[in-house]
C-alpha cells in the first residue's frame, strides 16, 4: 500500500509540473485545494491507465521498440497522457491536454520528474 501510495504522489507531483510547464495541459479548479484534490484524481486515473493499458501497448508494438531503438516510447508515453485526459474528461474531472504534440512534450517531462521523484520518495524495496 506504502509503494502505491508514494506512487501516486511521484505522479501527482510529474503532472503537476507537466500542467505548470506546458500552456496546453490544463488543470482546473475553483481554489487550490479542490486543484490539488483534483491532481490526486488525475494521477490515480494516469496510473490506472499505466497499470493496465500501457503493458497491453507495449506488447502490440514490441517490433517498433525494437526497429526505433525505443523511440517509440514517446509516442506510446503521448498517447497514455491523451488516454488520461480523455478519461478524466468522462469523470467530469478538470484535466486537458490539448494537442497530440504537446501530450509528446508532456509525457517527456512526466516521465524525467516522476523518475526523479521516485528516485527522491522513500519505496517499500
Amino acid at each position: 500500500m506504502k509503494n502505491f501510495a508514494v506512487k501516486t504522489i511521484a505522479n501527482a507531483g510529474a503532472l503537476a509540473v507537466a500542467v505548470w510547464l506546458l500552456d496546453k495541459i490544463t488543470l482546473t479548479g475553483d481554489n487550490t485545494g479542490k486543484k490539488a484534490v483534483t491532481l490526486i484524481l488525475v494521477a490515480l486515473v494516469f496510473g490506472v491507465v499505466n497499470a493496465v493499458v500501457k503493458p497491453i501497448v507495449k506488447v502490440l508494438t514490441f517490433p517498433l521498440f525494437i526497429l526505433t531503438l525505443g523511440l517509440i516510447t514517446l509516442v506510446v508515453n503521448a498517447l497514455m497522457l491523451l488516454l488520461t485526459s480523455w478519461v478524466c474528461g468522462k469523470l467530469h474531472l478538470g484535466f486537458h491536454v490539448e494537442g497530440f504534440w504537446t501530450a509528446v512534450l508532456g509525457g517527456l517531462i512526466i516521465s524525467v520528474v516522476s523518475w526523479a521523484l521516485h528516485v527522491l520518495l522513500p519505496d517499500e524495496d
